[in-house]
């Protein structure tokens, strides 16, 4: 087994205004850092990790960059939405959402699950975000 496989993963999300970004972290999402350095933010969810870093560039936006899996999808929307979240309204063949949700077929070999629920919103910087609930 090579280096990386024995590795972890970690998100890694650009911000232009560093500052501006933990106050939507923090009042959108309800997430803190748990840890913090000049020109970065470390946040945990569960077991994982991602981080939020001063950047001069910017994210394209046009693509999911994090996902977050929860167990309940449309609780968690109608919360983020309680608090401003604005979901993305996505109408391309084979993939609609309907009230800020889509419904997936399939899914990835390895989840175990026959599909998957998805909404996406963004942060304050641009960073697409994602949202799935698996469908067993």
């Amino acid at each position: 087994m090579n280096g990386l496989a024995r590795g972890t993963v970690a998100t890694r999300l650009p911000a232009q205004d560093l500052e501006r970004a933990r106050r939507f972290y923090a009042e959108k999402l309800g997430l803190e850092p748990v840890d913090e350095r000049p020109g970065g933010l470390l946040y945990r969810c569960g077991d994982t990790d991602f981080v939020v870093f001063q950047s001069t560039g910017s994210s394209p936006g046009t693509f999911t960059q994090m996902g977050f899996q929860v167990d309940d999808l449309a609780a968690v929307v109608a919360e983020l939405r309680s608090k401003g979240v604005v979901f993305e309204d996505v109408d391309s063949p084979g993939f609609r959402t309907r009230d800020g949700i889509a419904e997936i077929e399939g899914n990835y070999p390895s989840k175990g699950a026959r599909g998957e629920r998805g909404a996406w919103f963004r942060d304050s910087e641009g960073n697409l975000l994602g949202v799935g609930e698996l469908v067993r």
